[in-house]
């Protein structure tokens, strides 16, 4: 007899082999125990799944002579014409060949007789059913409603939302779901002994990862893997075939995202896409392997869930070197970027853009102590540290300093540092009144037109900081520059590129190099008020010992419109454009 795949060899012959699908199982077994079994059943699920498999099983159930708590005995002369697809009452259709109105009524043309040789039921099972045309379809509906009662139907298809729900609402309706690792190893283990191969179970992991979840995928993928080898199922052979990598690669990988080491994550990135790897699968892939570190994380018993890695001790460390919050950023990025290379020739440029962004936003967990060599910055800087507090304790035993008070003795709590430990910005007083006093209308207004300009300039990082802030004063020099609360003038105070940058840019378009102060809103319009009432004061007692003859309610009266109109006038540039274009005389601020 010709040689058949594995697929075919050892497809299940009772519920009892068929692997996974146990509320299927319970359920039709229990109909037939019961004898309340439907004259419809549509069998939904993706390939490979054991739908067309369960069909049979079911076929041969209802009409075994022998069967036993609903399992077919396989003995009889039933199953075994069922077995060997010589039965003249199970007819096996493919909609994708037959779709076709007329096949439908080809195939339904003799329904109402009985089935021959004592069986009890014709079943009629129709694969890829939604395939059919809008036609069959309708020529099916009638006789689906109303059968005869020795006929049953079971449909079988990987696309249920393509049939319609005519059709669907007159079925019993089972979902088959993907089979998981441990199952498909578990029946490749069956195979493998059957034929008396030695394996690595390593190996049958890989293979079962790839098959995703489809027993005919995997067993497939295994026959190709065992005529590869020679007397041995190896990992090298189950990785060569299926086109995965190993273990150690991912781990290699890791370790060079863990140190920033991106010229050794693209060199080896390359080498992986020179060997014909794919690079949407390669990141499926990344995303597995991350997703088993946080497991080992998290939960570290739940060793078979693991697809990628082991609980090996290196694999340990490894995922107790990262935190958890950067192997989530990991896995986000990836997934973001699996969607856009789906739609996208340049699939390998999405990848090696994914790892720079993992390399940039990764925040490691290994100490100076444990990689000194990935982080000298920090080495030096706990250098300086440690020199400086050697410093201070010479120059206190010489007297050049005065000693620290111990710690036993009570310290007054200052309100310098009773504000250094709240979170409210520092904010420079001093500084804005002295912008503020030299402050003009003019100043102002040359940064706000060449504001918007000079915020698109920047990258999207640094301007989307700026997205509610405004300058609210300026002088010939420096403005003021306002955010709506203290975490954003903190974050962009912090942020060494936006302080080099950004002033850079705005002396680009102004030829001054400005110095910028930030200030949260709610300090900003207590700061202001204050300065003017002050502003007020000193211009009221001035003009009255200029113009002792002006009452001191008139000049009070000058001084506040005067503020007014300039407090106004420098909050609203459009209001600034408007009388720009139309003049003073022409434009009338209204208060909303």
């Amino acid at each position: 007899m010709a040689y058949q795949a594995f697929y075919r060899v050892y497809r299940p012959q009772t519920f009892r082999e068929v692997s996974g699908q146990t509320h299927v199982k319970r359920t039709l077994q229990n109909a037939l125990e019961a004898n309340k079994t439907t004259h419809a059943y549509l069998f939904s699920g993706p390939r490979g799944t054991g739908k067309t498999s369960m069909a049979r099983i079911f076929a041969k159930a209802l009409n075994c002579e022998h069967a036993v708590a609903g399992e077919p005995c396989n003995e009889c002369a039933h199953c075994k014409e069922i077995n060997e697809g010589k039965s003249n009452d199970v007819f096996e259709y493919d909609a994708a060949s037959n779709s076709r109105v007329e096949d439908m009524r080809e195939m339904l043309e003799f329904i109402d007789r009985a089935p021959s040789y004592g069986m009890r039921y014709k079943i009629y099972i129709i694969d890829e059913v939604h395939m059919l045309s809008t036609s069959a379809f309708n020529a099916l509906l009638k006789t689906l409603e109303e059968p005869p009662a020795h006929v049953v139907f079971v449909l079988a298809t990987t696309e249920p939302h393509k049939i319609p729900a005519t059709i669907i609402s007159r079925t019993q309706r089972f979902d088959f779901k993907r089979l998981s690792s441990s199952d498909l190893v578990e029946r490749m283990k069956i195979v493998l002994e059957d034929i008396d191969l030695d394996y690595d179970e390593r190996a049958l992991k890989v293979i079962a990862q790839a098959a995703a979840g489809g027993m005919r995928d995997a067993l497939s993928m295994l026959d190709q893997v065992v005529s590869f080898s020679e007397s041995e199922v190896t990992l090298e052979d189950a990785l060569f075939v299926t086109g995965s990598i190993g273990q150690d690669v991912f781990y290699d990988l890791a370790q060079s995202l863990a140190q920033k080491d991106i010229a050794n994550v693209l060199a080896m990135l390359e080498k992986l896409m020179s060997e014909g790897k794919d690079a949407v699968r390669l990141s499926e892939d990344f995303i597995t392997f991350f997703r088993d570190l946080l497991l080992i994380q998290t939960a570290p018993d739940l060793e078979e869930l693991l697809e990628l890695a082991s609980t090996d001790e290196k694999f340990k460390e490894l995922a107790n070197s990262f935190s958890m919050d950067t192997l989530y950023t990991y896995i986000d990025i990836l997934s973001k970027t699996q969607q856009e290379m789906r739609f996208s020739l340049h699939s390998k440029v999405y990848l090696e853009t994914a790892l720079l962004k993992m390399v940039q936003s990764g925040v490691s967990r290994v100490t100076t102590a444990e990689n000194p060599a990935g982080m000298p910055e920090v080495a030096a800087l706990q250098q300086q540290v440690n020199e400086l507090q050697q410093l201070v304790l010479q120059m206190q035993k010489g007297g050049m300093m005065p000693q620290q008070p111990q710690a036993s003795e009570p310290k007054e709590k200052s309100p310098r540092r009773s504000r250094q430990r709240s979170n409210e910005f520092q904010v420079q007083v001093g500084r804005i009144q002295e912008v503020m006093k030299r402050a003009t209308r003019g100043d102002l207004r040359k940064i706000q037109e060449i504001w918007p300009n000079a915020v698109a300039q920047i990258p999207k990082s640094q301007a989307a900081l700026l997205t509610d802030a405004q300058p609210v004063a300026s002088s010939n020099d420096a403005f003021v520059l306002q955010f709506k609360e203290d975490i954003y003038c903190q974050i962009a105070a912090d942020n060494p590129q936006f302080m080099q940058q950004f002033p850079q840019v705005i002396a680009g378009m102004t030829g001054t190099m400005y110095d910028i102060v930030f200030i949260p809103e709610q300090r900003w319009l207590k700061l202001r008020e204050e300065f003017f009432s002050h502003y007020q004061k000193s211009k009221l007692q001035q003009t009255t010992e200029e113009n002792p003859s002006t009452s001191g309610e008139e000049a009070e009266e000058n001084v506040q419109s005067m503020l007014v109109e300039e407090q106004q006038a420098s909050a609203n540039p459009v209001v600034d454009e408007a009388m720009k274009l139309f003049g003073e005389d022409f434009v009338e601020v209204v208060e909303d």
